[in-house]
C-alpha cells in the first residue's frame, strides 16, 4: 500500500516512496551540504521528522495556512538554519506548494552555505535599492524552491529589516496563492532588534530550542514577545534520548521497503 504523509486522502502531498526517490535525484544532480537531510537522507528518521512537521503547517486544525512563516531561536546555536532550510525543501518536495526561502540573519548568515551559493548579493542589495527582485532570487534544482540570501553585510540591519519595503516585500512575495509560502531565516531573538518587528509582518512564527541551552525563562520572555496567536509551534533540536528505541524501530521497518525506492 501506498504511503502519504497525513492520509491517502490528503491533497498537496505526493506518495512517499515518489518523494524518496525525487529527493534523490536532486541530490545526485548537485553537491547540497549534509545537514540538508530532506536530500541528502531523505529516508532517515530526521527527515520523517520534517514531514511530520510540514504536514502540521499544511494542514492545520484551524484550516487557515501560514503563508508567510519567520524560523527564529532565542540565541546562536540553536539549529534555527537547520530548521529552516529542511523545512522549505520538504514543502517545496509537494505536489502543488511553492517556497521562497529568505536569509534574513543579515549578522550571521549561512543559509547559503547549507544550500550551496555564494552570499555576494541578495535581499540587502534589493531593500537598498541596488538590485531589482528577479535579478536576485534563484532558482535551485529543488523545482519549487527558490532562494534569497542576506547579501553583502550591512551596517543598519536593523532599519532595514524594519523598514516598511520589507513589510512589502514579504506581502508581495506570498502573494494571494493559498500553495506559495515564504519561509524567514530570522536572527536570534535575544540578541538582536530585528526580530520582533519581523514577527508582525508574517503569519506564524516557529520557534527552535536547543536541548538543554536556552534557560526556560528566557524562552517563555520570548514566546510572550512574540504572543501565542503568532507562534505555530516549537521545535525542540538536539534532544535524542528518547530517539534511541525509535530509531531502531524506524530502521528496521523501512529497510526492506528503501531497496525498492533506489
Amino acid at each position: 500500500m501506498t504511503e502519504y504523509l497525513v492520509n491517502k486522502h490528503s491533497e498537496g502531498l505526493i506518495p512517499h516512496k515518489d518523494e524518496l526517490a525525487l529527493a534523490r535525484k536532486i541530490t545526485r544532480e548537485s553537491n547540497y551540504n549534509h545537514k540538508l537531510v530532506t536530500l541528502s537522507a531523505p529516508g532517515s528518521v530526521d527527515a520523517e521528522n520534517f514531514k511530520l512537521l510540514r504536514a502540521k503547517i499544511l494542514f492545520p486544525k484551524n484550516g487557515s495556512r501560514p503563508r508567510t512563516m519567520m524560523i527564529t531561536s532565542a540565541f546562536p546555536g540553536e539549529g534555527k538554519t537547520f530548521i529552516t532550510a529542511n523545512l522549505a525543501v520538504s514543502i517545496a518536495l509537494g505536489i502543488n506548494e511553492h517556497v521562497l526561502l529568505v536569509d534574513c540573519d543579515f549578522r550571521r548568515p549561512s543559509l547559503h552555505n547549507i544550500l550551496g551559493y555564494s552570499n555576494k548579493e541578495g535581499l540587502h542589495e534589493y531593500l537598498t535599492g541596488k538590485k531589482q527582485l528577479a535579478d536576485l532570487i534563484i532558482r535551485t534544482k529543488v523545482e519549487k524552491l527558490s532562494f534569497l540570501t542576506a547579501g553583502s553585510s550591512p551596517s543598519n540591519p536593523s532599519e532595514l529589516l524594519s523598514s516598511a519595503m520589507m513589510k512589502d516585500f514579504i506581502s508581495k512575495t506570498a502573494g494571494d496563492s493559498q500553495d506559495r509560502f515564504v519561509i524567514i531565516d530570522a536572527p536570534p531573538a535575544q540578541i538582536t532588534s530585528e526580530t520582533s518587528v519581523l514577527s508582525n509582518y508574517v503569519d506564524g512564527i516557529i520557534f527552535v530550542i536547543m536541548a538543554g541551552m536556552a534557560p526556560r525563562q528566557t524562552i517563555q520572555k520570548t514566546l510572550e514577545t512574540f504572543g501565542n496567536k503568532k507562534v505555530l509551534g516549537i521545535v525542540l533540536n538536539g534532544y535524542t534520548k528518547s530517539y534511541k528505541s525509535y530509531h531502531k524501530y524506524y530502521g528496521n521497518y523501512y529497510s526492506s521497503k528503501q531497496e525498492t525506492l533506489t
